[in-house]
């Protein structure tokens, strides 16, 4: 097996690669990424290199990305948002509509961007199918909403 990964590095840097983007999802701040384009290019070089030689292309592409790659996406990928907010706080103010009637002190559902969700009213009256709504807040994942005029 030692022989195996030894002779064919360049797939131990491919899921070292792979494994970095998958990560980075879960961030989102580019910054695991710039791991994952070092190890792309220890990929690149394995075929032809020893493995310390392989290990300085990680680090030096690695603290390239880091230097040069992420500043450039951080600038013109997250643009003038300093508190990124996403999954549900991201629906505060949306606008969306009501696609199953919300009871009276009661739970209905509200329809935004293709997503249903759980909601209640904020004054607690009921709010009749096809209204539109504004989310003016959240609790877990029922949304609290109030009509529009």
């Amino acid at each position: 097996m030692i022989e195996y990964l030894s002779a064919n590095m360049w797939q131990v840097w491919a899921v070292v690669a792979v494994l970095g983007l998958i990560l980075e999802l879960s961030s989102g701040d580019f910054f695991i990424i710039c791991f994952a384009i070092g190890a792309c290019g220890a990929a690149v070089v394995s075929p032809f290199a020893s493995f310390y030689v392989q290990l300085a292309v990680f680090g030096l592409i690695t603290a390239l990305s880091i230097y040069q790659v992420r500043p450039f996406a951080l600038r013109y990928l997250h643009k003038d948002e300093p508190n990124r907010v996403s999954n549900a706080d991201a629906l505060m103010g949306r606008v969306g509509r009501v696609t199953e009637t919300i009871e009276a002190k009661g739970f209905g559902r509200v329809a935004i961007d293709g997503d249903d969700w759980k909601a209640v009213s904020a004054d607690e009256t009921a709010i009749p199918e096809g209204t539109r709504v504004k989310v003016v807040g959240r609790e877990s994942i029922i949304i609290t909403v109030e009509r529009l005029a």
